[in-house]
């Protein structure tokens, strides 16, 4: 029996050593101290048994934004990061992005969950990504506030460029042209295009040749409202005259304004009589 209790003793005794080791300034916050160094014991497992999951997220509708997927995607669970794919040109959204949640299960539990979910008119393609296949600048600056960019490409595009800019432009595009048909003939495609070196051989033929002369629009009657009245076209338009003089052969009679009136002049109506119907009676 003693021997029992000698036992039970040393048991109970035996963990001493380890509790003496975290001793408080006063003798009775000794039990409150014990708590808290318990409380960060037990945190700290559980964050290392946690490991981050990432989700793909997939034809999102145009209207959400960060917060917004944020917001929603945090009912499942802890959301550590997020990141939207945005274009660098408009920085409008591209439809897709990407959500890391504290724990991979729950990570796996969304993309199992919300795959082929129909949200907004459109149906959510989520799938979970493994450690091996996240890059480790996925997340990179995706803790900013997003902005528009100030210059879209648009502005960027039909922007007034100057004729050293012009040229550094042509420069990067043929060098370009010349790297692309240097692949197709290293895989062995035998295609030919005319590119933009030839649309600025074009350009340079246009500029080489020399415009044509308008012809002066010349009035040669003296019926025009302008006529020119120079001495070459005085004597080319008595030079037509003198033609058609001698190509007309027809005899033309002049009469007299009177004659010609009394010609043209149809004789007048005479009144018709109506019949007097008291005499008939």
């Amino acid at each position: 029996m003693a021997a029992g209790a000698e036992a039970v003793s040393a048991a109970a005794a035996a963990p001493a050593p380890a509790a003496a080791s975290f001793l408080a300034l006063e003798p009775r916050l000794q039990r409150e101290f014990q708590q808290k160094v318990q409380r960060v014991r037990n945190n700290r497992a559980a964050k290392e048994e946690l490991t981050p999951g990432v989700v793909y997220v997939g034809h999102l509708p145009r209207g959400l934004c960060e917060p917004q997927i944020y917001q929603y995607f945090e009912q499942f669970g802890t959301v550590t990061r997020l990141r939207l794919s945005r274009s660098k040109k408009t920085g409008a959204s591209k439809g897709y992005g990407f959500v890391e949640f504290a724990s991979d299960d729950v990570a796996k539990i969304v993309a199992d969950t919300m795959n082929n979910y129909l949200f907004s008119e459109r149906l959510l393609k989520c799938q979970f990504l493994p450690p091996e296949r996240v890059h480790e600048n996925l997340f990179k600056n995706s803790n900013k506030i997003f902005r528009k960019p100030s210059q879209p490409a648009v502005r960027r595009y039909n922007k007034i460029r100057s004729l050293v800019q012009k040229a550094k432009m042509t420069k990067r595009l043929l060098r370009k042209e010349k790297l692309l048909r240097k692949r197709l003939a290293e895989k062995g495609l035998d295609y030919d295009f005319p590119g933009f070196a030839a649309q600025e051989l074009s350009m340079k033929r246009k500029k080489v040749k020399t415009p044509k002369k308008p012809k002066l629009n010349i009035s040669l009657s003296s019926q025009d409202p302008t006529p020119v009245c120079t001495p070459t076209v005085l004597e080319r338009r008595k030079a037509s005259q003198a033609d058609d003089d001698a190509e007309d052969n027809e005899i033309t009679l002049r009469l007299s304004p009177t004659s010609v009136k009394n010609a043209v002049q149809r004789p007048k109506k005479q009144p018709r009589k109506r019949p007097n119907l008291k005499k008939q009676k």
